[in-house]
């Protein structure tokens, strides 16, 4: 799920950039800089919870963990 986010707002950020290129404009491309930043932050959390869980079981395969079943 978290490729085809990445995926989106790299959609987003190459639509940006070429229509602030198209416009004369900069404020698309100061957009695409927050928009990489947010993708930036949202890698980082979704490591940070990967990391978590393999401390805990030891094992990285999403088949072998059922802690987060609600």
């Amino acid at each position: 799920m978290f490729m085809s986010v990445e995926l989106m707002l790299n959609a987003v950020n190459i639509s940006l950039v070429a229509l602030s290129h198209f416009m004369q404009d900069m404020r698309g491309q100061i957009l695409v800089f927050f928009i990489i930043a947010v993708a930036a932050a949202e890698a980082a959390i979704g490591l940070a919870i990967i990391i978590a869980l393999f401390r805990n079981k030891d094992t990285a395969h999403v088949d072998e963990m059922n802690e987060m079943k609600g």
